[in-house]
């Protein structure tokens, strides 16, 4: 298990296909890269970072993302996301998280993530089920 520290890096990375464009997940009417799409891979950099220091039974969960979507990326282009640890406040870590493609930086901004025990929050979702 890796120590969670600040720096702490991860990248994740995805193809552009219409079905991460604008138009297939109805965030848009035009026909490249959705931001929905964009921050979904940011948060899965997050999530690389933060499980090689997780104990067993741990996951975490995301709380807050703020980001800016730079520019755009046609389909058929691969895209990358990187996540770096800013802060760390108990169970509370903050990414510094960017995006990719081959021409430009696409996207910016900032997540965050809560460490929480797996077994007890899947335990409170499903108690909604039976409320």
């Amino acid at each position: 298990m890796e120590e969670l520290k600040l720096g702490l890096t991860a990248e994740a990375s995805e193809f552009v296909s219409e079905q991460l464009t604008a138009v297939s997940v109805r965030s848009g009417l035009v026909s490249a890269y959705a931001t929905p799409a964009m921050i979904a891979l940011m948060e899965n950099a997050a999530v690389t970072a933060l499980q090689k220091c997780l104990s067993k039974g741990q996951t975490s969960v995301g709380v807050e993302v703020n980001v800016k979507h730079l520019a755009a990326t046609p389909v058929g282009v691969r895209v990358r996301a990187r996540a770096q640890v800013i802060a760390i406040e108990e169970r509370r870590v903050t990414f510094q998280i960017e995006a990719w493609d081959p021409h430009d930086r696409i996207g910016e901004g900032t997540h965050t993530r809560v460490i929480v025990d797996a077994a007890r929050f899947k335990n409170k979702v499903e108690q909604k089920l039976r409320a």
